[in-house]
């Protein structure tokens, strides 16, 4: 059996980067109804954005799989190469906007195999960064729910954070939000956010929906926004709804039922900065006791 040992006669070591400018603003998520036809949903997409920057976002957030119904038999169909109309439409809307766009994710066919991926773009509709879906949601809840995504999609394998003008942000889809260490890496690598496209269901949502983001937030005093599609009970999948964002504090600071919406909130930098030097947990972490798990990761 390997054993992993720590070397204890080295300095402490307290890692901490922020990459935040200070500059609060005005994030937006779209919690839109996914229709079974693609040009629908993209349309109703670009609305929606439109409408959020007409608002005063500068970050805008679609859901989880929001140009395709959500289930395993329908990912092989709808998904896309990158680039594809679905990444042509979002660059575009973006531009138009002027906004920070994460685009929720859709079904993305590379090779041979499909991910389930999003992708971000900048105000000038360039896209800077990509993510496919680490942790795929394989899960048997006898008599409840049984959903099992690897029968069609791969995870990826890489952690993903983009630059902005207001600070560096990570991203993560839907399942991968139960996994703390996601998050752990993004806060100590300068984040000052965790963006989670995601669509909870019935048996999930009120469980762990919010319970999760406040966990993510507070463990890592950052904020945490998750987006999800619109309520639909005549689909094979129905999403939670619920979009919400949550402050360092582990505060919910704006929410929404389950119709379509949009959700807004005031991304407070300064209260960012207040609560990680209220509560120091930043350097007082005990890196020579447990490791750091940011280590060797962007």
């Amino acid at each position: 059996m390997l054993k992993r040992t720590w070397n204890l006669s080295k300095p402490l070591q307290r890692r901490w980067y922020s990459s935040s400018t200070g500059k609060s603003f005005k994030l937006a998520l779209v919690q839109q109804k996914v229709d079974s036809c693609k040009v629908t949903n993209l349309t109703v997409a670009r609305e929606r954005v439109l409408e959020a920057a007409k608002n005063g976002a500068n970050i805008v957030v679609l859901p989880e799989c929001f140009n395709s119904p959500y289930g395993t038999q329908y990912f092989p169909q709808y998904a896309e190469t990158i680039p594809g109309d679905s990444v042509k439409a979002l660059s575009e809307v973006a531009k138009q906007a002027g906004v920070y766009l994460v685009g929720g994710s859709i079904p993305e066919k590379d090779a041979d195999k499909l991910y389930n991926t999003c992708t971000i773009y900048n105000p000038k509709g360039e896209m800077i960064a990509k993510h496919r879906k680490i942790h795929l949601f394989n899960i048997d809840i006898p008599g409840k729910i049984r959903f099992w995504e690897s029968d069609t999609l791969s995870p990826g394998n890489k952690v993903t954070h983009f630059e902005t003008e207001y600070g560096r942000i990570g991203i993560g889809i839907c399942y991968d939000i139960r996994f703390p260490e996601l998050a752990m890496i993004a806060a100590r690598n300068g984040c000052i956010a965790m963006l989670y496209p995601g669509a909870f269901n019935m048996t999930t949502g009120p469980l762990h929906w919010e319970l999760l983001q406040r966990a993510r937030a507070v463990d890592n005093q950052m904020y945490v926004a998750a987006c999800s599609p619109a309520r639909d009970t005549s689909s094979g999948y129905a999403a939670w709804g619920h979009s919400t964002v949550v402050d360092p504090n582990g505060e919910v600071v704006a929410t929404t039922g389950h119709m379509e919406d949009i959700v807004y909130a005031a991304i407070d930098l300064d209260k960012l900065s207040a609560t990680r030097q209220g509560i120091p947990i930043t350097t007082q972490r005990r890196f020579d006791v447990y490791p750091d798990v940011s280590v060797g990761r962007p």
